[in-house]
């Protein structure tokens, strides 16, 4: 189905009354629940909340977590900037609750779970369910509401940053007044066909934003102020050809050269440029497939990575047959010398196998993607997800025989953690020079939000551990052998998590790691080394508070 005015008009319109209905209940709850006032930035004591059971009244103490953990970066907050946090995670929670449901729904129309949201309360599975729980979970809006939740303990191992509903974003649930108007928009009649179309929920994320809210930052300032304005002042949606002529030009030309144009994607590929003269080399040598990387610095909802996942399925495809004719060794890997692949022949039994585990490749080794808004990284790993679930569904693989894909290579660039005594107490469990090294190097990430990849750590890493660890005959005494970043970040990794189930008790605790081992991914995505990187051309301006080596913002990609 074609997303032509027409149908992103509807989409609009669902997404905008969807948006409404959402942010409306949370901010109702924040209120009135849980002592908490966007409209003025008042924070009531818990011990003003008497009227809450135990269950609540955990929820309103992790609240105030998430608030202090947002206000961190900002000391000395004043009532407004309370009041702009306060409002960022009543959206948040609207946004997640939003993509919730709609993944659940377009699940459904690929037939990976049972018809849960189309019907509401009269949806087959929650009838089954209902069957077995009985009157024990309460009212029947009590027990949908445990329902869907289990669906997201379900789904949270691979897509956690969207299901995982003790991560900040998705704590609330809408009340039954809400849900059932909410189920309405969503079940419309007029939006049924878009379910089944992998672009929907990257056109949720760009309706989410209001053509209203994005006016009134431009008319409040003329650069963005901070890393949200940034996202939502630069979204662009990129047009499908595009995409396709950026993608047949780079991950498909290099197939075709690899291959001395011996490749069904020269047919595939519309745009692909190719001259009428052109002689390809009559000796190819095949890259492995697993080694081909590929990266968008500025994913969004991973339009690109869908295209791009289309081509690598067929280049997968076409690397069996070339090593089955040409012998084990035919596939090069020689790029890539620490992956430690095996021939392809020599991982799988046999081809139905291989083809049957392609889907999860392309997730864990060839797409990547990075980006500064988290609600985007959120919809992208969705969207992969999706496109995965879709291939096995198209080749006949049944749900319980697909592989779980894992969390995917897609990064949100989030600000490093800002909590000075949470620093300090994580800093006590290391060694004097880790701790040196981790305290500089999140001050290094300092302009991540704003920069995303831009911000060049890849550069400036090694000077800090340099810096830090001294000369060789410092690391002998100290250490008994030089110490890789690769062994510094896995001790960090380590101690991060020891210190996240440590800090149990203490939500804000689990969010200071969870941010850490955030910019943890990112160093190890620059790191990287990438056969083709593929973007929305940057418009728009920078972050008032980013300095840039030029006035130019074309510059600061270069060193892509």
């Amino acid at each position: 189905m074609a997303f032509d005015d027409t149908t992103r008009t509807r989409l609009q319109r669902f997404v905008t009354e969807a948006r409404s209905i959402l942010t409306d209940e949370f901010a109702k709850q924040f209120q009135q629940d849980y002592g908490l006032d966007p409209e003025s930035g008042a924070v009531a004591g818990l011990e003003s909340l008497a009227h809450l059971d135990d269950q609540r009244l955990a929820t309103a103490r992790i609240l105030r977590e998430i608030l202090d953990h947002y206000l961190a970066a900002t000391p000395n907050a004043d009532t407004a900037v309370r009041k702009a946090v306060l409002d960022r995670m009543v959206r948040e929670q609207a946004f997640t609750t939003l993509n919730r449901l709609a993944a659940l729904r377009m699940m459904e129309a690929r037939g990976l779970v049972r018809e849960c949201v189309a019907k509401g309360y009269q949806s087959q599975a929650f009838q089954l369910y209902q069957r077995v729980a009985g009157s024990a979970l309460g009212e029947t809006g009590d027990s949908y509401r445990v329902f869907l939740l289990s669906l997201c303990d379900l789904y949270s191992l691979d897509l956690p940053a969207l299901f995982d509903r003790h991560y900040p974003n998705g704590r609330l649930f809408p009340r039954e007044p809400a849900l059932l108007p909410l189920l309405e928009l969503i079940n419309a009649a007029d939006i049924a066909p878009l379910w089944a179309e992998d672009e929907t929920i990257g056109w949720i994320y760009q309706y989410f934003n209001s053509k209203d809210e994005r006016k009134a930052m431009r008319e409040a300032s003329q650069a963005p102020r901070n890393s949200r304005e940034l996202a939502v002042r630069n979204q662009f949606f990129t047009p499908r050809y595009v995409v396709e002529f950026l993608v047949d030009n780079t991950l498909g030309r290099l197939w075709f050269n690899w291959t001395g144009g011996q490749t069904s994607l020269r047919d595939r590929c519309q745009y692909l440029l190719v001259k009428p003269d052109e002689r390809p080399d009559p000796a190819p040598r095949l890259r492995d497939p697993r080694s081909i990387k590929l990266l968008d610095p500025a994913c969004g909802s991973m339009h690109f990575g869908l295209y791009a996942f289309d081509l690598f399925l067929e280049i997968y495809r076409e690397a069996w047959a070339w090593e089955q004719e040409h012998g084990p060794a035919s596939l090069d890997v020689s790029t890539q010398p620490h992956a430690g692949f095996k021939p392809l022949c020599h991982s799988y039994a046999d081809e139905d196998a291989y083809l049957r585990d392609v889907p999860r490749l392309i997730l864990a080794h060839n797409i990547h993607g990075v980006e500064i808004d988290p609600r985007a990284a959120q919809i992208a790993s969705l969207a992969l997800w999706l496109r995965a679930q879709r291939a096995w569904h198209e080749a006949g693989v049944r749900a319980g025989d697909r592989p779980l894909v894992g969390r995917g290579k897609v990064v949100a660039a989030v600000a490093p953690p800002a909590e000075a005594d949470l620093r300090r107490s994580f800093m006590q469990r290391l060694d004097r020079l880790e701790a040196e090294l981790f305290e500089k190097t999140l001050f290094l990430l300092k302009g991540l939000p704003e920069l995303g990849i831009l911000l060049q750590v890849e550069k400036e890493l090694p000077r800090l551990i340099e810096q830090v660890y001294g000369r060789v005959a410092d690391l002998l005494r100290e250490h008994g052998s030089r110490k890789s970043w690769a062994q510094i970040e896995s001790d960090l990794r380590e101690a991060l998590a020891g210190f996240a189930q440590a800090a149990r008790a203490t939500y804000q605790g689990r969010l200071f790691s969870q941010d850490a081992l955030q910019g943890l991914r990112v160093i190890d995505l620059t790191r990287e080394v990438f056969d083709v990187v593929v973007m929305n051309p940057p418009f728009g301006a920078l972050a008032a508070s980013t300095k840039c080596p030029s006035r130019n913002i074309l510059s600061c990609w270069n060193h892509l």
